[in-house]
């Protein structure tokens, strides 16, 4: 059973798991023919949104498109989350550098231009800055998680601003958006926190009977701001009231 005592087994985990690997053997020649003739690829945002499927999730947007040159700033609940707002709302990420070593997941992520920072090098908060910036000269939009690692979807916890320094104020044409991810009653199952290894995280997810429904709230753009910090107290106060999650919004 999984923590809110939704069914949860091994063997459907597997069936998952190996429906992932043929979308993958699926994908690939389609994704490295386009980039080879045409020097880009749509690929990526199916593969993601179809490994969403796989995974269980069928997620609904809410709210105004995101426009092309937009920062995203999200809660963070699962490594769902990535399939869902990439497959979705067709957005880059902001991920930790450590993701770029790791074999396979980090082509894959490379795929879809993600952005790697180190955070423990703090004296590189400038240059992680400019990366951002340059990013956003791309069109596809881009995610950044400021609470910085997966929590329980219950409680929020508090925003780093150290990187929307890069849209604080945001350069021309960029626009900033809190979005919402919310997983309601399942958000037990998917949370991914308290130490939680990342193989028994994903044999539980992976391995939750049915299909999940999933709200991703588009929000209004954030006013422009030069206070960084102000930025993230918004982000976090409109993605807090727009969680059915939440219980307690508190410290905004």
């Amino acid at each position: 059973m999984t923590a809110n005592g939704e069914r949860s087994s091994r063997l459907v985990a597997g069936a998952r798991i190996a429906g992932l690997a043929l979308l993958f053997l699926t994908y690939l020649p389609p994704h490295l023919l386009s980039k080879w003739l045409l020097g880009r690829s749509r690929w990526p945002r199916r593969f993601l949104y179809a490994a969403g499927r796989i995974a269980g999730v069928r997620p609904k947007l809410a709210g105004a498109p995101l426009k092309p040159h937009t920062l995203v700033i999200a809660n963070h609940t699962s490594w769902l989350d990535i399939l869902i707002l990439g497959g979705s709302a067709g957005t880059a990420f902001v991920s930790k550098a450590e993701l770029e070593r790791t074999p396979l997941l980090g082509w894959l992520a490379d795929q879809n231009r993600t952005l790697y920072i180190d955070r423990a090098e703090r004296g590189d908060a400038h240059g992680q800055v400019a990366r951002i910036a340059e990013a956003l000269e791309h069109p596809q939009p881009l995610t950044v998680f400021p609470e910085g690692t997966t929590g329980d979807g219950r409680h929020l916890l508090p925003f780093r601003s150290t990187l929307l320094h890069a849209v604080a104020p945001p350069p021309t044409g960029v626009e900033v958006r809190p979005v919402a991810i919310d997983y309601g009653e399942h958000v037990e199952t998917v949370g991914w926190h308290s130490g939680e290894g990342g193989k028994a995280n994903a044999l539980r997810v992976m391995g939750r009977w049915g299909a999940m429904d999933v709200t991703v709230r588009l929000l209004d753009p954030i006013a422009a701001s030069s206070d960084r910090k102000a930025l993230a107290r918004h982000a976090r106060a409109a993605i807090a009231a727009a969680l059915s999650s939440v219980r307690v919004p508190s410290g905004l």
